[in-house]
C-alpha cells in the first residue's frame, strides 16, 4: 500500500511540473480498503469477461438480435461476412428449424491474453422435431479492450460448416372437419361446382326449370335467382353459388341438358348449403406472403389454408394434427448429407358444434332480410344451439379456385353492409326495454319497492325539471296505461314507472345500483366464449339524474350484444345460474376418444333472491299470457310456456332496434328449455318485428317447422314483394315510432 501511495505522489508531482496549467487526473479503481483515502486516483481498465462476453452473444442469439450480435464480430469476421448475408443465415436457420425457443449457455473457458476460446451448449425448441442440442466452440479475440467473436459457419450448427444449409420435409394430415352436435358436416374437403348462368344459352322452355334446379341445389330463393339474370346481357355470366359435386351427379342427365347452365368444377374446403353458420365456422385462407415466415416458425410449409375466424381459427391447432418432419442438412450442391431431426405426423381432429345443421339454416331464415342476429341457447347448460347474424356470407368465396369467388367476392366484402361482422358477439346496441328486467331486480333487491307498489302510469313523466319524457302508448295515440303494481309495469313496459324507478333510487343515494346490477347480470363485459371473437359492451355509471332515468329503460350510453343478453335471460329462466355460452360438444379424431368433451361451466349467480326472480318470472310470463301484455298478440296460440320481454331501443337519427328476448319453460327432457334473443337493426318496434321472428325460431325448435308466417309475408320465407336477396324477410313498410313498448 506504502508503495502504490508512493507511485500516486510521484505521478503528481511530474505532472505538475510539466504542465503549467491544471487538468483532469486519471483515476484508478483501487482495494476498498483504500477508496476513502484523499488525492487524485488513476484509471486502470479491466479485461473484460470472456465468459461474460460470450453469454452476451448467446443471449442475443435466444433474442434473436442478429444485429447486435454482429456489432459483436471481430474485424476480420465483419469483412469476411457482409452483416445482410450473416443475418439471412441465421434467419433462414431460424425458420427451416421451425425455432420455438433457443436457450445457450457457456460451459468453459480457456483464455490467453490476446485469445480466448469459449465452449458453449445451444439447445434448439423446434415446432416440428423436437428439441437439437449441440455443444460448440466459440473463438474470441481481443480488439480495442473488448472480447470480439471470430465467426464461422459452424458456430450456428457444425453441420453447416462449408456452406450446408437446412432444409425441413413436411408432410402435412388432411384438415379436420366441422360437423354439427349430430355429425353432419358444416366444411369439410369435397368436390364442388360453382353453378352460373349465360342467360343467351337458355331454351325457351328451359327457363322454368333451370331455376327449380338452381334453387333446389343453391337454396336459393327462385325469384332471387331469376332476377339475377332477368335483365342481363345474352353473353353475360351471372354467378350464382356453389353446391357439392354429389348433388350435381343427382341429376346430371337433366342438368347436362340445360341450356345456358354453367358448371365449373373444383376441390376444395366446402362450407355446405352456401356457409350455413358461417359466423360460427369461419373461414380459412392461403397464407399470406407477410406472414409466411411467421408460420414457417409455427411449422407449415406455406402452402397450407389457415383458419381466420370463428372456429376454424380457434381450433386451428387441432384441426391442421400434427405435422410429420424431417430436418436434413443440404450441401451446398443441393445434395443431402444427413438427417438430424424427425417426427412422425398424427391424424388431425374434427370439431363437432352444439348447433344443429337445419336448425341453424332455418333460424337465418328466419332473420334474412334484417341487419341482425338471433341467439339461441340451452338453458341450463350455455349451449349454443344457434346463432344467426344477418346479412350473412359465403366463406366459399374466399377461394380463388371457385370459378365464382371473382365474380361475387367484391360485392360480398361490400363494406356498407358489413357481412363478415358476426352482429350476435361482435356488435353492441342498446338494449331498451329489455333492461327493465334487470331495474326491476334493482328495485326489488335494494326494498326501493316492493312488486305490489302502484305507480300511475300516464303519457308523460315530468319529474326532471324542464324535462317531459313520454310513454310509448302516447305516440300510438293509444289510453295511458294508468294505475300498475310493478309486475304489471314490466307487462306493459310502462316507461314512466321505470323513469320512477331510476330517480327514486339515485335520489335515495343508490346511485350506480343499476349499473352494478346489470354487470352482476354480465352485461358490460365479455360473455367468456372465446371460440368467436366478442366486444364487451359498455355499462355506464350514472353521473346524474338523467343518466339514472335513461338507463332505468336500457337507453343513455349503455351498449349490449345479444350473446350478453342470451347469457343473462337463460340464467332469469334456469333459477339464476349464469352460464359461459360455448359453441364445441366436442373435439375428436376420426377413430378415437374425445380429446374435449362438453361440461357446463358456471360464470357467476345473478344477485337476486329466489323470492324476487320469481316475481320477475311471472312479470315476464305475463308479458305473452296477459291480454295487456305487449308480446300478447305475436304469441298468441303458441302452446309453448313463454317467459319474454318486448324492447325498442332508440336510434336517432335512424328508426329504433327491435329486440325481443324469452326464454321457454316447456320441461321436456327430450327437447331442452331455450333462451333466445332477437334483435333486429333498425327494423322498428320489438312488439312488431323482434316478437313474430322469436315466435318462429320457438315453433321451428320444438315443432320442426313454422305455423305462422309473419305479417310481412305471403307465405313462408316469401315476401309479399319478391326482393334480390335470398329467401328474405324485408324491413316492413315504415310505421310510427315508439319509445320503448
Amino acid at each position: 500500500m506504502k508503495r502504490l501511495m508512493s507511485l500516486i505522489l510521484f505521478l503528481v508531482v511530474l505532472v505538475s511540473a510539466c504542465t503549467p496549467t491544471t487538468v483532469d487526473l486519471p483515476t484508478v479503481t483501487v482495494p476498498a480498503s483504500t477508496a476513502t483515502l484523499p488525492g487524485p486516483q488513476i484509471n486502470t481498465t479491466r479485461t473484460p469477461d470472456v465468459k461474460q462476453s460470450a453469454q452476451t452473444y448467446l443471449n442475443l442469439w435466444a433474442e434473436e438480435d442478429y444485429e447486435g450480435m454482429y456489432a459483436m464480430l471481430s474485424r476480420l469476421s465483419q469483412d469476411a461476412f457482409l452483416k445482410e448475408d450473416f443475418i439471412k443465415r441465421y434467419q433462414n436457420t431460424t425458420n427451416a428449424l421451425t425455432l420455438i425457443e433457443l436457450t445457450g449457455e457457456v460451459t468453459s473457458a480457456l483464455t490467453n491474453p490476446r485469445d480466448a476460446q469459449v465452449g458453449y451448449t445451444v439447445n434448439f425448441e423446434t415446432a416440428l422435431v423436437g428439441t437439437i442440442s449441440r455443444s460448440m466452440v466459440m473463438n474470441l479475440t481481443m480488439e480495442d479492450n473488448l472480447w470480439k467473436v471470430q465467426w464461422e459457419e459452424g458456430m450456428i450448427l457444425p453441420e453447416l460448416k462449408g456452406g450446408n444449409y437446412l432444409s425441413m420435409d413436411i408432410s402435412a394430415p388432411a384438415r379436420g372437419n366441422i360437423y354439427d352436435k349430430d355429425g353432419n358436416a358444416l366444411v369439410a374437403q369435397s368436390e364442388i361446382v360453382a353453378l352460373g348462368i349465360t342467360p343467351g344459352g337458355i331454351g325457351d322452355e328451359q327457363h322454368g326449370a333451370l331455376v327449380s334446379y338452381l334453387s333446389e341445389l343453391t337454396g336459393l330463393n327462385a325469384d332471387y335467382i331469376r332476377s339475377k339474370y332477368e335483365y342481363a346481357g345474352p353473353d353475360w355470366y351471372i354467378p350464382i353459388g356453389e353446391t357439392a359435386r354429389s348433388n350435381v351427379d343427382r341429376y346430371y342427365s337433366t342438368l347436362s341438358t340445360l341450356g345456358g347452365l354453367n358448371m365449373n368444377y373444383y376441390t376444395s374446403r366446402y362450407y355446405f348449403n352456401g356457409g350455413v353458420a358461417a359466423h360460427i365456422t369461419g373461414y380459412v385462407q392461403s397464407i399470406f406472403p407477410e406472414e409466411l415466415d411467421e408460420y414457417k416458425r409455427m411449422g407449415y410449409r406455406g402452402d397450407e389454408k389457415v383458419g381466420r375466424t370463428g372456429l376454424e381459427a380457434w381450433g386451428e391447432e387441432e384441426l391442421i394434427g400434427k405435422k410429420g418432419a424431417s430436418l436434413y442438412v443440404v450441401r451446398p450442391d443441393g445434395t443431402i448429407e444427413t438427417r438430424i431431426g424427425y417426427s412422425d405426423s398424427q391424424l388431425s381432429q374434427s370439431i363437432y358444434t352444439t348447433i344443429e345443421q337445419d336448425f341453424q339454416a332455418e333460424v337465418e331464415l328466419a332473420i334474412n332480410g334484417f341487419r341482425g342476429a338471433i341467439v339461441v341457447l340451452e338453458r341450463d347448460t350455455g349451449r349454443v344451439l344457434a346463432m344467426a347474424s344477418s346479412p350473412t356470407y359465403d366463406p366459399n368465396l374466399f377461394d380463388p379456385n371457385n370459378f365464382n369467388s371473382g365474380w361475387m367476392l367484391a360485392d360480398m366484402l361490400n363494406p356498407n353492409e358489413n357481412r363478415l361482422l358476426n352482429r350476435a358477439a361482435q356488435s353492441a346496441y342498446p338494449l331498451g326495454s329489455v333492461f327493465k328486467i334487470i331495474t326491476m331486480a334493482a328495485a326489488l333487491e335494494t326494498d326501493t319497492f316492493e312488486a305490489d307498489d302502484v305507480y300511475y302510469c300516464g303519457h308523460t313523466f315530468t319529474d326532471l325539471e324542464g324535462l317531459t319524457l313520454y310513454d310509448w302508448t302516447y305516440e300510438k295515440e293509444l289510453p295511458p296505461s294508468g294505475d300498475l303494481t310493478l309486475s304489471e309495469g314490466l307487462m306493459r313496459s310502462c316507461n314512466p314507472w321505470f323513469y320512477h324507478i331510476g330517480l327514486t333510487m339515485y335520489r335515495r343515494g343508490l346511485t350506480n345500483s343499476l349499473a352494478e346490477m346489470a354487470r352482476d347480470f354480465g352485461l358490460g363485459s365479455p360473455t367468456g366464449i372465446d371460440q368467436i371473437q366478442e366486444v364487451s359492451g359498455n355499462i355506464p355509471d350514472t353521473v346524474t339524474e338523467g343518466d339514472s332515468v335513461q338507463l332505468a329503460i336500457g337507453q343513455a350510453s349503455m351498449l349490449v350484444t345479444p350473446l350478453q343478453v342470451a347469457t343473462f335471460i337463460a340464467a332469469v329462466g334456469n333459477g339464476g345460474t349464469l352460464y359461459q355460452p360455448q359453441l364445441v360438444e366436442k373435439i375428436a379424431p376420426a377413430n378415437g376418444d374425445p380429446t374435449y368433451e362438453f361440461e357446463p361451466i358456471e360464470t357467476g349467480t345473478l344477485p337476486v333472491s329466489e323470492e324476487n326472480l320469481a316475481i320477475i318470472q311471472a312479470a315476464m310470463r305475463s308479458v305473452v299470457a296477459n291480454a295487456r301484455g305487449t308480446a300478447r298478440n305475436p304469441m298468441l296460440g303458441l302452446q309453448i310456456p313463454i317467459y319474454g320481454k318486448t324492447g325498442t331501443a332508440q336510434n336517432p337519427p335512424l328508426r329504433p332496434h327491435a329486440w325481443f328476448a324469452g326464454y321457454t319453460d316447456l320441461g321436456n327432457p327430450d327437447r331442452p328449455d331455450i333462451a333466445v334473443v332477437v334483435l333486429a337493426e333498425n327494423a322498428g318496434e320489438g312488439s312488431e318485428i323482434a316478437a313474430p321472428i322469436f315466435r318462429r325460431v320457438i315453433e321451428l325448435y320444438f315443432y320442426g317447422r313454422p305455423s305462422r308466417i309473419y305479417p310481412w309475408e305471403s307465405s313462408f320465407y316469401v315476401t309479399r314483394t319478391p326482393t334480390s336477396l335470398y329467401t328474405n324477410t324485408p324491413v316492413p313498410e315504415q310505421t310510427e315510432e315508439t319509445p320503448e313498448p
